[in-house]
């Protein structure tokens, strides 16, 4: 694709995260957004009129569009594969918002699909992009933590019943998981990111306080293919409001942990010649964002039209996407069993 002109988003889903996307869209040069879509026609009438962009009510009839170059999906979780591959065979690129599909099958015939159409699968997982990740992430391919030994990404929120009540399809088993699925799963990306690939996973979850179909608690440790060890964390009950997500990351030679309300803060930088480093690491640093959704948007977007332009994966590209989902996915099957589960997970027919 030409890189002469600004690449057009539509974006499919006016819930809670799309004014994130949208004002991300907005504030790149090389991008603009021209269709939204939402089947509440109020939502989308309001959402369009705010973001200047053309409203529909089917997002059939959006892709129809020659124009778009890029969709961001930002609807129930259970309509990710649905809406993605119709986008994919249409000859558009998608971006979408975790979890990239609720089954690992579902999740395989969106990349499938999306191969096949010659079009990039981008998975919204923003935090990578976070200041603190990135140095973290820099300080990790620079071999500087030695033998990595363990690693814990925790939730400690709060998601209340007023916050499932604002759509039916919340908290339930089939479209949207639970807080492992909807809330920490980005952090779980994080964990998988910087220790490797998972070996074996066990879990527990619990529904404690909220009233849903699924977990508002949830731990598990993972055991990775280098050795180290994983501890997962993960709580909508925290009262009275959010108190943190974290990333602690530990080896041989180094640890970090990065904290804040949204893996945004830098805590702790120690390695053996990071004195004079860590000063301006703690001086530079972010404020807390304003919301849980962080500052990671824009750059994400941004390396989706790059990756299209350029005509390489996206950062974040599909099977990417999947490693999180895998490892959650894992953790339910061991609610279910009792028996910790070897990665690859064999999905039940």
């Amino acid at each position: 694709m030409a890189n002469t002109r600004r690449m057009r988003f539509g974006i499919i889903g006016c819930g809670r995260i799309a004014p994130k996307h949208a004002e991300s869209v907005l504030a790149l040069e090389e991008a603009e957004l021209v269709a939204v879509c939402d089947i509440v026609p109020e939502r989308v009438q309001s959402f369009a009129a705010k973001y200047g962009a053309v409203p529909y009510e089917d997002y059939r009839e959006l892709l129809q569009r020659p124009d778009l170059d890029i969709i961001t999906i930002a609807t129930s979780s259970d309509l990710h594969t649905e809406i993605g591959c119709a986008a994919a065979q249409a000859g558009k690129h998608v971006m979408v918002e975790k979890p990239m599909a609720m089954t690992l099958r579902s999740a395989d015939q969106l990349i499938t699909v999306c191969r096949e159409a010659g079009v990039k699968l981008g998975v919204i997982h923003q935090n990578r992009y976070n200041k603190s990740v990135k140095l973290l992430r820099k300080a990790l391919e620079e071999g500087r933590f030695g033998k990595l030994t363990h690693g814990q990404a925790t939730i400690r929120w709060n998601r209340d019943d007023n916050y499932y009540a604002q759509a039916p399809w919340r908290g339930t088993r089939l479209k949207d998981g639970g807080v492992l699925m909807n809330q920490s799963i980005h952090n779980i990306d994080l964990l998988q990111w910087m220790l490797g690939p998972v070996d074996s996973v066990f879990g527990y979850t619990s529904t404690n306080l909220r009233h849903i179909e699924m977990e508002d608690v949830g731990a598990a440790v993972l055991r990775f293919k280098n050795g180290a060890i994983g501890l997962i964390e993960a709580a909508s009950t925290l009262y009275p409001k959010n108190i943190e997500e974290t990333l602690n990351i530990f080896g041989a030679t180094g640890s970090v942990i990065i904290g804040g309300i949204a893996v945004n803060r830098m805590e702790v930088w120690e390695f053996s010649d990071s004195e004079a480093e860590k000063q301006g690491i703690f001086a530079a640093q972010e404020n807390d964002p304003p919301d849980v959704y962080g500052f990671g948007h824009r750059e994400l977007i941004q390396d989706m039209i790059q990756a299209v332009s350029e005509d390489r994966l996206p950062a974040v590209h599909g099977e990417e996407g999947r490693k999180a989902l895998e490892i959650i996915l894992a953790i339910y099957h061991c609610q279910k069993t009792g028996q910790p589960v070897t990665l690859p997970l064999i999905e039940e027919e």
